[in-house]
């Protein structure tokens, strides 16, 4: 059988890869536009739909980004209205590890997964941002380096909650239920956990899922991240889309798994990607230079230049060249509410200015040139085959679309994509009856939460 390729569907939300310009374009807030994609994925017979998150509305210069707002509604509640309308598609919600708690975000994915008979997920990521945790009761306190301490601690709780009701031990009737809560020891239920980060004890509330864990994704490249998602996730939604950048990450990231006791198909490498389709292959790249000058408008490629200098570059002309000056790392950010991008600014600012040297563009067609996500372009039949060979070839094992349209930007995909590589033996020509997300990605049943603490132990102590 060949490799399968896994299928995500990402909901854009808050950022400029969503053309809001476009007629076609609807509304980022009303469900409508939710259950619109995730009608249309599960047509296609997608894996799962995808949800970002976010605190806090972001700020440059001290303002508020003005072409990210567009609200953000709560991910859970998006996700559990979600699984009213449809039947088989997988629920990935993204939410926080730093300023949630354990007990409270366990609860409400075991019972997403109870609603949706086994189709939660969960995309876990962190924050050491002081200006999104003003809106906590925390704000501020973690040091940036003990993000993922904290997040390794919250999974791992998380996943001790999930299981700590025995196999079986869900109530039919209220007979049963008495009997249950009066021969189970301490309780349905019972835990306890003391770290670094979390010390809690109590009795969970929600029996075990059908999936006993949900889904684990993660979201990041650095370093930090590919560690946190060996040691603790199912899945990696990375930014590394391209050929050889995501060959390198692919080994990379499924190098670490065995430190852990894990086999590589244990971790599945997940790159966002974004598609552009045309009757020819002149067709697709004129409309993808279209699309992407929808996207960087002359405003967005000043605010996005600006996060990589990190100083104020609104009088510049976005026809124009770049600043002759470097970007000034040591200064205060001049972003809130987003992490910065680039691990050495100065370094990154020289690249660009070389690229743009060679060949001769301005700061916006710079901007489209560096930070391009279309790398799916082409005839039908040419990005299915693209796929295929992705994930035939260990760049990947599936990919996360994001349209550039909300609501309708997956209906053509879905339409003319999906058939060949159903055609090709890729992709399920429909979803198992009673499969769960973690079958349907070609996950193994959840690992016991010990045998995952263990690991970890024994990886640190190595």
């Amino acid at each position: 059988m060949s490799k399968q390729v896994i299928l995500g569907a990402h909901f854009p939300g808050v950022n400029n890869h969503a053309v809001w310009s476009d007629p076609r374009s609807g509304s980022q807030i009303d469900f409508a536009s939710f259950a619109h994609l995730a009608r249309a994925a599960e047509a296609g017979k997608f894996d799962f739909i995808f949800l970002a998150e976010g605190l806090a509305l972001r700020e440059q210069r001290g303002q508020i980004h003005d072409l990210d707002v567009v609200g953000r509604p709560h991910t859970l509640a998006i996700l559990s209205a979600l699984a009213a309308v449809t039947d088989h598609l997988g629920l990935v919600g993204t939410n926080q590890a730093t300023y949630n708690e354990p007990y409270d975000l366990a609860r409400q994915y075991a019972t997403l997964d109870h609603l949706s008979g086994g189709r939660a997920g969960w995309n876990v990521v962190t924050s050491p941002d002081a200006f999104t945790g003003r809106n906590f009761r925390r704000g501020g306190y973690l040091n940036p380096k003990d993000r993922y301490v904290r997040a390794a601690e919250f999974v791992q709780v998380a996943r001790e909650l999930w299981e700590s009701w025995p196999p079986g031990a869900i109530a039919a009737d209220k007979n049963a239920a008495r009997f249950l809560a009066g021969n189970a020891g301490d309780g349905p239920g019972s835990f306890g956990y003391e770290g670094a980060n979390i010390n809690i004890s109590g009795n969970f509330n929600v029996p075990r899922s059908a999936q006993v864990h949900p889904v684990i994704l993660q979201a990041g490249d650095s370093d930090g991240g590919r560690e946190f998602a060996a040691s603790s996730a199912d899945g990696i939604f990375t930014r590394h889309s391209s050929y050889e950048a995501g060959r390198e990450f692919y080994a990379n990231a499924k190098s670490r798994l065995a430190r852990y006791g894990r086999s590589p198909d244990s971790l599945k490498v997940l790159p966002g990607s974004t598609f552009v389709l045309g009757d020819t292959p002149a067709e697709a790249v004129e409309y993808a230079r279209y699309v992407r000058r929808q996207q960087v408008s002359p405003q967005t490629a000043i605010l996005l230049l600006e996060q990589l200098w990190n100083a104020d570059l609104s009088s510049f002309d976005a026809e124009g060249p770049l600043p002759d000056f470097d970007p000034v790392p040591q200064a205060r950010s001049i972003i809130a509410g987003r992490a910065r991008m680039y691990d050495d600014p100065v370094a990154t600012a020289r690249k660009w200015r070389a690229i743009a040297e060679e060949k001769k563009l301005s700061i916006r067609d710079l901007i489209i040139e560096v930070t391009g996500r279309q790398n799916l372009i082409g005839t039908p039949a040419a990005v299915a085959e693209e796929m295929i060979r992705y994930v035939h070839d260990d760049v990947c094992d599936g990919f996360i679309l994001v349209p550039h349209l909300i609501p309708s930007g997956l209906d053509s995909f879905v339409e003319k994509v999906v058939p060949r590589l159903q055609e090709r033996g890729v992709l399920r020509a429909d979803y198992s009856p009673g499969a769960t997300l973690r079958e349907n990605m070609g996950l193994a049943p959840a690992r016991p939460a010990a045998a995952w603490e263990a690991a970890r132990k024994e990886a640190a102590s190595a």
